[in-house]
């Protein structure tokens, strides 16, 4: 089980494995938040089942399924709301655990985090965001007007 420290208490990692949420509890986690559409998975990586698996084990769990078309600003808001404020280590996950990471920076520039640490951390993290700079900075400056 590969998870990837973002910030905080936000984590992100490529498509999880049904039999890894007994795993991912034990770790510590306390929320889960799927960004991976249903349409992309086999039925047994579908988000109902993997939220009822969660739950056997004591985990939270969302869904906010992403695609570039529902990379919004609601849908960003709204999984800001999904780890900001929980009681511990929060894991997102999607293909391969780039959209988690691009919904978390928007989010960050939208609160007025700085954008050279929002793309310092998501490089460190294995995410060049690089080529959202201009949105990031833009974000960014709408929070700050």
């Amino acid at each position: 089980m590969n998870t990837i420290f973002i910030d905080k208490n936000y984590h992100v990692s490529p498509q999880i494995e049904p039999h890894q949420i007994a795993e991912i509890a034990e770790k510590g986690f306390v929320k889960i938040i799927c960004n991976r559409p249903d349409v992309e998975v086999p039925d047994s990586y579908n988000s109902s089942l993997m939220a009822k698996l969660a739950t056997e084990v004591g985990i939270d769990f969302e869904v906010l399924e992403l695609t570039h078309q529902t990379m919004t600003v609601e849908n960003v808001k709204k999984q800001r709301e999904f780890f900001i404020n929980a009681n511990g280590p929060v894991l997102a996950y999607c293909a391969s655990g780039t959209r988690c990471s691009v919904i978390w920076a928007l989010g960050e520039a939208m609160s007025g985090t700085d954008v050279n640490y929002i793309l310092d951390q998501a490089a460190a993290a294995g995410y060049n965001l690089s080529g959202l700079n201009s949105s990031l900075q833009s974000l960014s400056e709408k929070n700050t007007q």
